[in-house]
């Protein structure tokens, strides 16, 4: 691939303004040397400004979502991708949520321009946990754990049941419930269809992966060890 359509599939700007970059003289090899449009050289060894490039298709990132932003590329309001560097953004394939959190929901979102792995881990059979910690309107009844776990709770306008699902109470308006599916905003209907409602929503796990110690509105690339830990590797 010519590096003009390399860099501009990364979403460093058009290919007219990535051969503008080039004859700026922008783009170098490790050693300063300026790189020409048709110089084959290792992604790893390029660098623009002196930086180096985002990684190649294949990216996937973390980011700890804020309440207030969506999981879309438009909205009146924030979008998640306001989040990245605006290049994330123009990338060719796309960088894509994997699955989606609601506005005012926070927490651990994954996206990836790899669509192999973004279906591996939505498809059903993958069953990768979803832990939720949620903060309730109304005390919790002490009988929700019961009706979760029975693999026959049915929601509202749905024709199947849900697959069983684990809730641990910590306190009277706070619990952890843990899901292998992600029906359409299925914690909040899942606390709804027990007479409850969600008034804050939390993801902290999704199969092996927690967010650690990265803050709110932060992102970091992710590893081959990471994807390992999500799969429980």
């Amino acid at each position: 691939m010519k590096l003009v359509k390399l860099i501009a599939n990364l979403g460093y700007g058009s290919r007219r303004q990535v051969t503008q970059l080039f004859r700026e003289g922008r783009i170098t090899n490790l050693a300063g040397e300026v790189l020409y449009a048709d110089d084959q050289v290792a992604h790893a060894d390029i660098r623009l400004d002196g930086e180096t490039l985002d990684p190649p298709q294949g990216l996937t990132l973390m980011l700890h979502k804020p309440v207030g932003y969506t999981c879309s590329t438009k909205d009146p309001g924030g979008v998640v991708y306001d989040l990245l560097p605006p290049r994330f953004r123009e990338r060719s394939p796309v960088v894509a949520t994997v699955g989606r959190l609601d506005r005012d929901t926070t927490g651990l979102l994954l996206m990836t321009d790899d669509g192999a792995l973004l279906h591996r881990i939505v498809h059903p059979k993958s069953q990768l946990a979803k832990v939720y910690e949620a903060t309730l309107a109304r005390d919790l009844r002490g009988n929700e754990a019961e009706k979760f776990a029975s693999g026959k709770m049915m929601l509202e306008s749905e024709k199947t049941p849900l697959a069983p699902a684990t809730l641990e109470v910590i306190d009277k308006r706070h619990a952890r419930l843990t899901l292998t599916e992600g029906r359409y905003h299925q914690a909040r209907r899942m606390f709804a269809a027990v007479g409850n409602h969600v008034e804050a929503l939390h993801r902290s796990r999704l199969g092996g992966l927690t967010l650690g110690d990265l803050p709110v509105g932060q992102w970091r690339l992710l590893d081959a060890a990471d994807l390992d830990t999500l799969f429980g590797k």
